[in-house]
């Protein structure tokens, strides 16, 4: 297998641009017409893009765009600056050979954003969704800002069977590590499909760690026809029924084993994966008269992966045969009225595959109420969290209600989420008990009523984030809770040029307030994770009673990671 690994490496998010696709249409007219529709949409984007005009004003915002790797000047890239009081207020600037940029507005705090075709967009120091505002009109530098973009990257390999040959059609699927939301998270990426050389290529792709699965059957697989047992079954080369399990990066059959793919602004990394041939497993399902078949499906990154049976063959009155299937771990659900939970079976061998032991799954029925509210927002939704981070989701109906059905036994942690406020689980109430806080417990076959307490994040709270008396930019600032549970009451900036950061829809309760300087890759959500930093933290107190802004009468220390 090969595996390079070139230098270039950078920080920002891969460019999302709608890409405009034309046939070839004969004649000068249609050409025309398609042209003048390209210009009128490129218009019409820029136009959205750009919104009001930053007036002219006293002060300079300049620097360079360059190569994040190596520092080269990056000509003809587009600069955004953007007014943070009012988003619909910017300016562009496309930079010469030198790379050079140059604004000049009126005092404030703007976002600076770059971009460039074979570039992956950035803002100014971008972490994540976060990055460092520029602050005009303050004591401060903006004549000398240097903006980085790394080139895109690109994922690429061949799929191959035991003979070194290419698999074609194989389906390819590239899972992303995800660090945002606090803890480590892996899930589907992006998809593609092996070429008739079983190549694949996945462009362009961010800066991160990756994953990648193949799934495909061998093209010379045949499957016995069953009859039922019997004798006068026809003959049949079993070397010919045989699998190929999913196979990850690394050829193993398992994700927890599969090799992660650091990837960096310019790499164009391969990764070949070969797939080995296992002997088919044929299993006789028993189901209820009128029941539907089970479902298998193969742990994966992000939650299960449903395998494909080649065949499904009826055997006998209510007795059925699954093909096709390869050796390992899976979890086995029955769907429909019979409504179970999932349970994990280990298949080495054909045989009888047993489902009559499962757990009936649960029902939720959920009241939401919000403390001092009249009303509910129209996108809050609940979520449950179970103990290994999978999340379901219900929205709220008019009726302040969320659903949840198919629920399986265990702890969960119920939180609220709304992309315009944030809310935190204070009570659960129940028939039977009340409780404090956000963890349910949920037993097996049960149908719960139960009503929701929220209280609205309703308080903001202002900084600076300095080390030794100095302003620090582009520092993690966090607002971590007293109770280390409560992870959904976190609150995260990144410090302005000025040091200065803002903790929007803070909730009441005991806080620290610490800064990190290069602490964007720690699983802030993790319990422990940021213990370390908390006896160099500033305490906070939110009451239900306190202003609706709070301004630290003193600097947050910035701490080294």
């Amino acid at each position: 297998m090969t595996f390079v690994f070139p230098s270039k490496r950078g920080s920002g998010r891969a460019q999302r641009r709608p890409i405009l696709g034309a046939g070839v249409w004969p004649g000068r007219c249609f050409t025309a017409i398609a042209f003048g529709w390209v210009l009128l949409l490129s218009a019409a984007q820029m136009g959205r893009a750009e919104g009001t005009q930053i007036p002219s004003g006293a002060y300079r915002v300049a620097g360079t765009v360059v190569q994040a790797k190596g520092g080269t000047p990056l000509a003809r890239c587009r600069v955004t600056i953007t007014d943070l009081k009012n988003r619909q207020s910017n300016k562009f600037a496309i930079t010469g050979d030198d790379g050079r940029f140059d604004f000049h507005v009126p005092a404030g705090r703007y976002s600076l954003e770059g971009a460039k075709r074979g570039f992956i967009s950035a803002a100014y120091n971008q972490h994540d969704q976060f990055s460092t505002a520029i602050v005009s009109g303050a004591d401060l530098d903006t004549e000398s800002l240097v903006l980085r973009l790394a080139p895109n990257a690109v994922l690429t390999g061949r799929v191959l069977d035991e003979f070194s040959e290419p698999v074609r059609n194989a389906q390819v699927t590239v899972y992303r590590e995800d660090h945002s939301t606090g803890v480590s998270r892996t899930s589907t990426y992006r998809t593609a499909a092996t070429d008739d050389q079983g190549r694949y290529e996945v462009a362009p792709i961010d800066e991160g760690t990756y994953f990648v699965s193949a799934k495909a059957s061998p093209w010379y697989a045949v499957r016995p026809m069953s009859s039922g047992g019997a004798a006068n079954t026809p003959p049949f080369d079993t070397s010919l029924d045989v699998v190929y399990s999913v196979t990850y990066y690394g050829d193993s059959t398992e994700a927890d084993d599969a090799t992660p793919i650091p990837v960096r602004g310019g790499d164009r990394l391969e990764a070949d994966i070969h797939m080995d041939p296992v002997p088919a497993l044929h299993l006789l399902v028993h189901v209820p008269e009128g029941g539907d078949l089970p479902t298998l499906y193969k742990p994966g990154f992000d939650g299960a992966e449903e395998p494909e049976a080649e065949s499904v063959q009826s055997i006998a009155p209510d007795v059925y045969e699954l093909s096709g299937i390869a050796a390992g771990r899976y979890t086995v659900r029955m769907p429909g009225g019979n409504v179970a939970e999932p349970r994990e079976v280990n298949l080495s061998s054909s045989g009888e595959l047993d489902v009559s032991s499962a757990k009936s799954t649960s029902q939720i029925k959920a009241t939401v109420r919000i403390a001092g509210a009249s009303s509910l927002p129209s996108d809050l939704q609940i979520v449950l969290r179970s103990s290994k981070g999978k999340m379901s989701y219900g929205p709220v109906d008019a009726d302040g209600e969320a659903d949840f059905s198919d629920v399986i036994s265990g702890k969960y942690d119920i939180l609220a989420e709304s992309p315009t406020q944030h809310f935190t689980v204070v009570r659960i109430a129940s028939e039977e008990e009340t409780t404090s806080g956000h963890t349910l417990n949920v037993a097996p076959g049960t149908s719960l009523s139960i009503e929701l307490s929220l209280v609205g994040g309703a308080v903001t709270v202002e900084g600076v984030a300095k080390r030794k008396g100095k302003w620090v930019a582009g520092a993690m600032v966090v607002l971590v809770p007293k109770n280390a549970d409560d992870y959904d009451r976190i609150r995260r900036d990144e410090s302005e040029l000025d040091g200065s950061f803002t903790l929007r829809d803070v909730i009441p309760g005991s806080y620290t307030v610490i800064a990190i300087e290069d602490g964007w890759d720690l699983e802030w959500a993790e319990p422990g994770a940021l213990t370390p930093y908390l006896k160099h933290g500033q305490p906070l107190e939110v009451g239900s009673r306190s202003p609706a802004t709070i301004h630290l009468a003193d600097a947050v220390e910035v701490l080294a990671k």
